[in-house]
């Protein structure tokens, strides 16, 4: 059982992306969603007490100020705490692109929760969508232009915690993580990732290996990996395109990288895990 309030928008106005429902609940111990799929992006922040995530054979343990990302398609079950269950709201969104606006986040299939610090603005812009649920032509570009404007506020502060990105870390590793992220498709390399941190490369050599258990040009070029992968996987790009859109100059570079961490350059790889997804 849970105490909810939800927004549901059958008309779609808008195709790159757009808001499908939102909704905000306040869940009973136990409370649970699945194992199932769904067929949109679902965005969920957590405003107080703990759950349980499952997703991608992995299970997290997360509260207040946290967030989890549902992909469409992926198997998710989702549980209150039994002792002190949470209360959290959400947003769902689709469309032709939206899957860019969610790389533009950071995420992706293996970096799925996230930490944000702006919880109560994030709230009051899901207030103000399921305060304005009158079925007009105004609403549905008021609602647009809100949903844009949460992506801006997540976006300001938001960082990833998984296996890259623990609170345990150190500041300077989750900045530069941040750094790379943000601008990975843009060719940058571990020099510019100490400017950026303000630190010497060796300094950021020394604080990756401690943390991370590798140096920073290892974890670039598997962060860039990680994004070819999907883009392999779902989109109809060239293996040189993916080559640009992952930050390098050209396609023997990428493929010689790719094959290094993967095992099996780019075009096998495709070959055998386009059937699947």
């Amino acid at each position: 059982m849970e105490k909810s309030r939800v927004l549901q928008l059958p008309d779609v106005k808008f195709e790159d992306i757009y808001l499908c429902f939102c909704g905000y609940s306040e869940c009973q111990p136990l409370h649970s969603f699945g194992p199932t799929t769904r067929p949109n992006y679902i965005v969920h922040y957590i405003v107080s007490g703990e759950g349980t995530y499952k997703v991608n054979e992995k299970t997290y343990h997360l509260g207040p100020g946290q967030g989890f990302v549902i992909e469409p398609g992926s198997m998710t079950f989702y549980q209150a705490d039994e002792k002190n269950p949470w209360t959290y709201f959400w947003v769902g969104f689709s469309g032709k692109h939206a899957g860019e606006y969610v790389s533009d986040l950071g995420i992706n299939s293996e970096q799925l929760i996230f930490r944000s610090e702006k919880g109560d603005d994030l709230r009051n812009i899901v207030c103000e969508m399921l305060k304005n649920d009158k079925k007009t032509i105004r609403n549905q570009y008021f609602l647009q232009g809100l949903l844009m404007f949460w992506f801006s506020v997540l976006m300001e502060d938001m960082t990833l915690e998984d296996e890259y990105s623990g609170e345990q870390g150190s500041v300077y590793v989750r900045r530069a993580i941040n750094f790379i992220r943000n601008n990975y498709q843009r060719g940058i390399r571990v020099t510019d990732v100490a400017d950026y941190v303000c630190v010497s490369r060796s300094y950021l050599h020394m604080l990756f290996q401690n943390n991370l258990g590798m140096p920073p040009q290892e974890f670039l070029i598997r962060f860039r990996v990680s994004r070819a992968k999907e883009l392999l996987r779902f989109t109809e790009m060239s293996v040189e395109e993916v080559a640009k859109a992952c930050g390098y100059e050209d396609a023997l570079t990428f493929s010689k990288a790719f094959k290094k961490v993967i095992g099996v350059p780019p075009s096998i790889y495709r070959k055998k895990n386009r059937k699947k997804s």
